[in-house]
This record gives structure tokens, sequence and C-alpha cells, in this order.
């Protein structure tokens, strides 16, 4: 599926609920990227914090602030941004990480020369902690038809993505999760449609203290259980869950041990 416009516009959704400690750099690297037919969909959440503030601070037009009627959760927050966009290009930026300066303009490139409905890319992990950065963190991505190959080892980082809007016509994140929403999306689009992949980072993930999946860890495990019995034998039947079930498991005893740890803390 190719973009007929050599320079189509980029939806960029930048869902915030109370993200100001990081917003500013989030943004920065969005105004500093190469191609520049973009806009940014910035969905505050309700939030409570100088979110809206650090957000206004910066003037162009591209930015478009839509504050929600009422709380949700992030996959609910998503479904309602793209809805507010006016490109034929989604993609997703998370308001703690930061893209390379040359993200969309590489990627729109690689995408619109491979027939596919969805990009995404490598990432980085930037700790925030030390400032280091662990460059090119999956060894190796995969591309086609690749819901096996996710089921093993899933490799998507959703600040990496980028997906023909057409896709979301008839496709939803599942509003119900907190944390898996886009495992459980992708996982489904990888039935229908090919996927191709960049393996250079193209994108920082920055691993924090407050990351909400670290904080979690237990709706993580809960969540992931959930995905996996009703999925197993029904929408997914055809494939292997054997190394998901594996990953979950010791998941789970991880989980369990950091309960059993905290239970004998003074």
């Amino acid at each position: 599926m190719k973009i007929k416009n050599k320079k189509p516009l980029i939806s960029i959704i930048v869902n915030c609920f109370n993200g100001e400690k990081y917003l500013k750099e989030c943004i920065q690297s969005i105004i500093n990227q190469s191609y520049k037919n973009w806009e940014v969909i910035f969905w505050d959440n309700l939030s409570i914090d100088g979110s809206k503030k650090v957000f206004k601070h910066f003037k162009d037009k591209r930015l478009r602030y839509f504050k929600a009627k009422e709380h949700s959760t992030l996959y609910m927050a998503r479904n309602l941004a793209v809805k507010k966009a006016k490109g034929n290009i989604i993609t997703f930026l998370d308001t703690d990480d930061f893209w390379h300066k040359d993200k969309l303009k590489i990627q729109l490139k690689h995408f619109n020369s491979k027939n596919c409905s969805v990009s995404y890319t490598n990432l980085n992990i930037f700790k925030d902690k030390n400032k280091s950065i662990k460059k090119d963190y999956f060894k190796k991505l995969y591309s086609g038809f690749v819901t096996q190959q996710l089921l093993d080892n899933y490799k998507i980082g959703i600040i990496t993505v980028m997906v023909h809007k057409s896709v979301f016509i008839k496709n939803k994140f599942n509003p119900k999760y907190q944390i898996i929403g886009d495992f459980d999306f992708f996982l489904k689009l990888s039935k229908k449609y090919k996927f191709c992949c960049f393996q250079k980072s193209l994108a920082n993930y920055r691993q924090h203290s407050d990351n909400f999946s670290s904080k979690k860890s237990y709706l993580y495990v809960n969540e992931l259980s959930h995905w996996i019995k009703k999925n197993e034998n029904y929408n997914f039947k055809s494939f292997n869950f054997s190394k998901i079930k594996r990953y979950y498991f010791l998941l789970n005893i991880k989980n369990l041990l950091k309960k059993f740890i905290n239970m004998f803390r003074i």
C-alpha cells in the first residue's frame, strides 16, 4: 500500500496524562524533525500537572491540543486521538520518549518503498538514572506476515510504528487493556497486514522509575494471562503459543518473588 503524495501529512499522536517531566524533550524531538509535513495530536487525558503549560509553550500551528471530556484508559485515549488526525499516516510518541531527528524522513522513504501497511524500527533504551543508552535494543526485526514471530518474541515499540490511517477504519485499540493494548493491537493487525521493518534505531525509549508498566508489573502479568486464555484457542488457534506461555510463566514467577520479598521489607 503506497502513498501517492510524496510528502504526505503525518499525524503524530501524543497521549498525555501528567507527562510534564519529560514533555519538553519529547515535543522538541518532533519540532526538530527534518521532515516538516506533520501535525501533532496532543491528547490531554485530564492531566493535573503542568503538561498543558509545557505544550502551549511551543508556538507552532502544527501542534494541536485536545482535552478529554473525561479521563479514560490509555488505549481508549489513543482511539480518540486517532479520530482527530488529518494525516494519511499515523505515528505515536509517548511523552517520556523522543525521536531521532530524521525518524520521519527515513522511515517514510522506507515505508513508501515497501508493499506494507505497518512499519516499525529498532529502538534505543535510554536509562534516565545514569543517562546511558543501549543502542539497537533488538538484534533482528522481522518483515512480512509476522504473527508467529511476534508471539515467539515481541519486538514492536509503539513509538517506532508508522501505520496507514486506513488501517484504523476497521481496527481499534482494546480500551480494556491498560498495559498490553499495543501488543494486542499489532498482533491482530499482523494477521491481516504485511509488516515491514527498519533495522536501525530511530526512536529512544526512556527507562525510568515512573514507567507505568514497571510500577504495575502485577497488572501486566494479569493482562497477559487474560490475553493468552482469550486468544490461544480462538483468534490465534492456528499458531504456536509455547514460547509466549513460557515467557508468561517466568514473568509470573518473577512477580511472585518480588511480592514475597516486599512482604519482609521493614
